[in-house]
């Protein structure tokens, strides 16, 4: 039986968003309900996942969602990878203003059914759970790529950037009441990572094929590919890739230098919020490439 997915995502500046997305349709065990984008040039990023929609032969809703953050600056303004669009066919024209709208109306006519992964900013999300309060409790389960939780692994944290794009939206979201609240924060993704020469290697399925394309911007400045929300995407599906504890998460908004934080501290019993603890590398790559398969 397939479950039922809404993306929320900032695809066009980390490349890990397009191999998402690739995923996601490409995988049997999805029904993706609908896309919404988020950050700087919204429009041109709702048109970089229409590629891979139409690649895919599927007509999935896509809406340019919120581009600016709900307080602060705006840390991501433009969609580099968006140069490339013209090498593939798109939609250019998408409903403007209707985002949150399409969110709420989805998951009040699929309620307890719908899965929101969130793997960008999290101000769309938190648009959605300000202007509807009972829609946290109406989801089957929030994913969300986002946070530092442990000090694990040497060199990362104590910020990660969809969580300090928009800090207040962040704090918003992490106070929602759902059923499953699951984080894959910065400590694990970074443990799932891959060369540019051998994603060129692996990477041979046709809907892989755009995903490259746009790696080729990526990779002018960072030669490998960090799989932060494929991982988030498998755990839907898969929970065995990634070890979880629950315990609560609170946001840090005092501090200028630290804004956005994520504090963690486990709690077995009573904990609102799950937390990837650690990842099993060899099982999450086997089951990313599998769809393709």
């Amino acid at each position: 039986m397939s479950i039922k997915v809404i993306l929320d995502t900032d695809i066009g500046s980390d490349i890990d968003d397009a191999v998402c997305l690739a995923y996601l349709l490409s995988n049997p065990e999805c029904q993706l309900m609908g896309v919404t984008t988020v950050s700087g040039e919204a429009e041109k990023r709702a048109m970089m996942a229409s590629v891979l929609c139409n690649v895919a032969g599927k007509d999935v809703p896509i809406y340019p969602g919120a581009e600016e953050p709900l307080i602060g600056r705006q840390r991501q303004p433009m969609a580099p990878q968006a140069r490339v669009l013209g090498n593939w066919k798109h939609e250019t024209k998408f409903p403007k203003g209707e985002a949150i709208e399409f969110m709420r109306r989805t998951i009040r006519e699929n309620p307890g059914e719908i899965v929101l992964l969130a793997i960008g900013p999290l101000t769309n999300v938190a648009l959605l759970f300000k202007t509807d309060q009972e829609i946290p409790k109406l989801l089957k389960g929030l994913v969300l790529m986002c946070g530092v939780f442990t000090n694990s692994l040497p060199g990362v944290g104590p910020l990660e950037w969809n969580a300090i794009c928009d800090p207040y939206a962040t704090a918003i979201v992490y106070a929602g009441q759902t059923k499953v609240h699951r984080s894959i924060g910065l400590d694990v993704t970074c443990q799932v990572t891959m060369d540019s020469a051998e994603v060129r290697s692996k990477f041979k399925a046709p809907l892989l094929e755009p995903v490259l394309d746009f790696a080729s911007v990526w990779f002018e400045k960072i030669d490998r590919i960090t799989f932060h929300d494929p991982l988030a995407a498998t755990t839907i599906f898969d929970s065995r890739i990634c070890t979880f504890k629950k315990g609560n998460i609170d946001i840090e908004l005092a501090s200028d230098r630290l804004r956005g934080m994520t504090h963690w501290e486990a709690d077995p019993e009573n904990g609102r919020h799950e937390v990837a603890l650690e990842v099993n590398r060899d099982r999450f790559f086997e089951h990313y490439l599998s769809v393709f398969d």
